[in-house]
């Protein structure tokens, strides 16, 4: 009941191609995570699926069926924006009942419908209070039940945590991963935080400048990123690049190795350097290895608490199974 099908889609703004032709599938009940750097394109593409932005070549397809034409009502689809949107003046029961409102629909059933939302939420305490009167996260929620009432064959999030907190954005991700799970259903969200696509996606969409760079699970992604801009994108903190000799000596253009695939010694290793910055974070630390000779300083994170500290003369190995080749294009090769 929810599947997309992206067929040579594009979007042009006068002469700008801002979207080149692409195809995507999305299958019903996946939970897909569009991300990439500001201006890739990506709330653009969700804005064309849903229906507020007219293709300028291509075909939308949802369940089969040609949506390219169709307007935003017609097709079945509910869309939950960064700004919450709630009306001021109405109580948390009347702003997710709204839709029900206006597409006539009884009071009774009205009161079902939203009493299951607030339910599955965790809204029903505060079904007769105002926006003014909850949380961002509470208002978020409220905005999420609004959509939820519609019954939609899938759900559309445009950045819907940006306005968050660091400890909201972290319990609302849960929460929303929580309620894909319950419901079963197509859920599109857009972000440009590589950890919340990595923590909730079933697939991640990675764009730039407009083109889907690679499709796949999280782990896939991780593993093995198709080119250096996926490889250094998915991934906290981003990998290491490494070019020059060291690189040649592997046959590649670029070597690339992650943080936690470096061993670190102050007795022996292969690239001698100097701690610079750490980031002691309890369960990691974070250091920023300087004076390698390899290029910009080498972040290397270690488990737990390390006796390390600026100015100190570190070793440090990489594993010599999870170093990543890259040629002149930027092409991930094996």
């Amino acid at each position: 009941m929810g599947r997309i099908t992206l067929e040579k889609v594009a979007k042009r703004f006068a002469e700008v191609e801002v979207i080149p032709p692409l195809d995507l599938e999305i299958e019903d009940g996946e939970f897909v995570v569009f991300v990439g750097p500001s201006g890739c394109g990506k709330s653009t593409l969700l804005r064309l699926i849903a229906g507020l932005e007219d293709v300028s070549a291509g075909t939308i397809r949802i369940d089969g069926q040609d949506a390219t034409g169709m307007p935003p009502a017609k097709r079945g689809l509910a869309m939950v924006f960064q700004s919450y949107a709630l009306y001021p003046h109405m109580t948390v029961r009347k702003n997710i009942a709204f839709p029900l409102r206006m597409a006539g629909m009884g009071a009774e059933e009205q009161e079902r419908k939203v009493r299951a939302a607030a339910e599955v939420l965790n809204l029903t305490a505060y079904l007769d209070r105002r926006p003014g009167q909850l949380s961002g996260g509470q208002r978020q929620r409220v905005a999420i039940g609004r959509a939820i009432v519609r019954e939609p064959k899938a759900f559309l999030f445009d950045e819907p945590l940006s306005n968050l907190d660091a400890a909201l954005r972290v319990g609302m991700r849960i929460e929303i991963s929580q309620l894909h799970n319950r419901l079963k259903t197509t859920m599109v969200y857009v972000t440009h935080d590589q950890v919340e696509a990595m923590t909730m996606a079933d697939k991640i969409v990675v764009l730039n400048a407009g083109r889907i760079e690679q499709v796949g699970s999280p782990l896939e992604l991780y593993r093995a990123p198709r080119n250096r801009f996926v490889a250094g994108f998915i991934g906290s903190p981003k990998m290491n690049f490494i070019e020059g000799a060291e690189a040649a000596q592997h046959g590649a253009a670029a070597v690339g190795i992650r943080p936690e695939h470096i061993a670190v010694s102050t007795a022996e290793g292969l690239w001698r350097g100097t701690v610079g910055v750490s980031e002691h974070l309890g369960s990691d630390t974070f250091f920023h290895v300087n004076g390698t000779g390899l290029g910009e300083a080498i972040t290397v994170r270690a488990g737990g608490e390390v006796d390390l500290h600026h100015g100190d003369a570190v070793w440090l190995t990489p594993e010599a199974d999870k170093i990543h080749r890259f040629d002149r294009d930027g092409l991930r090769f094996a």
